[in-house]
This record gives C-alpha cells, structure tokens and sequence, in this order.
C-alpha cells in the first residue's frame, strides 16, 4: 500500500510504502471487540464497595423470641432485609482486569491500523512539529485539512511544542508510538502518523 507523505500544513513531500502484513488486513470487529474490552477492564478501577451484614454496626442481639410470635423467625437486626442492614451480594473491591494473550492483542492494533487505511482515515506526516506553541494556529491548520477529530502518533519523543499546542484542542490526542493503542485509534475519525511512527511499528512487528 502506497500513501502520500504529506507536511502539517499539507504539502506533498513524497511517498511511502507501507505494510500489508499492518496496513493491508480485513478489519475483523470481534478481534477489535476483545482488545477495546480488555483495555477499558484493564483500566476500570474496581472500588466500588458496599456493607455486608457482618460489617454493620447494629446490636447482634436476637430481635424477639424464636417461637410463639406468629412472624418469621430473625436474629440480628444487620440482616439484608432489614431498613439499616447489610447488603446481600453487594460490590466489592475487585480486580476487572482478565487475560488475553499478546498475539491477540499485537493482532488486534494491526486491524486497527488496517481498518483506518482501508476507510482513507490514515495521513503520514513528515513530521509532527510547530515553531511556537500557538494553539489557536494549529487548531486552524487541523481545520484546513478536516480533522476535527484525530489521534496523531509520532515517534518515540513527541515534540514538546506541538504536544503543548495540540492538548488544549477538543477531539486531539497526541501520543508516542509506544502509547499507541486499539481503543484510542478507534474512537478517532482520522489516524495521523508521522513518518517516525511507521518506522517504529514496522520495526515492532517485523
């Protein structure tokens, strides 16, 4: 597959071609469906938690007599049924990370990446660099070229301009190559990468 290489402003200053083994794939929804859920389950926080009967503070003591009352038979009064008891099954402090093996994970970005391709979502940059840090600038450039909503990758070090002039525009992520990731690309209309960031991943995945 062969994509124009393009500058910020976009410019046309050559070409590259890149992997079908990456870029090339049928997007599959039900590996994509695994990977975004064991991401938002990895990063879910768990702490959510209620009482149960055995820590309420309520007296232990027997509310009435076992037999000759007519009603149902209670002990203490910190049972689920009762207003001011515990809860029955409650949450608890948990762990909702689970497992899912590495090829299903490293298979699951590359349909990602193959899916932005494959729907013309995907531009390369040279490079991802300003001069000054002027969001308003940037924001107008992004808005020339329609991308409203994007997640521009580079390489390994994100230029810190750039990143500081991108992080207070709505709908923009900017991350490094090593932060690149199924849920973030997916919930982005367009995929940036610069030509640093399509190294680094043909180089991850050779």
């Amino acid at each position: 597959m062969k994509l124009s290489i393009t500058t910020l402003d976009g410019s046309e200053t050559g070409s590259v071609t890149l992997s079908d083994e990456i870029f090339g794939l049928e997007p599959r929804a039900d590996i994509l469906q695994r990977v975004v859920r064991w991401q938002l389950a990895k990063r879910q926080a768990g702490t959510h938690k209620t009482l149960g009967r055995s820590e309420i503070d309520r007296t232990k003591k027997k509310l009435y007599k076992q037999k000759g009352t007519g009603g149902a038979r209670h002990g203490a009064a910190s049972a689920p049924q009762f207003r001011g008891g515990g809860r029955a099954f409650g949450p608890v402090v948990r762990s909702h990370a689970h497992d899912l093996p590495k090829k299903v994970r490293a298979l699951g970005l590359k349909h990602a990446l193959s899916s932005k391709a494959k729907t013309q979502q995907l531009i390369i940059l040279d490079k991802a660099a300003v001069d000054e840090i002027k969001t308003k600038a940037l924001r107008d450039t992004f808005s020339k070229r329609g991308l409203a909503n994007v997640l521009v990758i580079d390489g390994a070090e994100v230029d810190q301009k750039f990143a500081l002039a991108a992080r207070n525009i709505p709908n923009v992520d900017v991350l490094p190559v090593q932060g690149i990731n199924v849920y973030d690309i997916l919930r982005r209309d367009s995929l940036v990468l610069t030509k640093a960031a399509v190294d680094a991943l043909e180089a991850r995945f050779k």
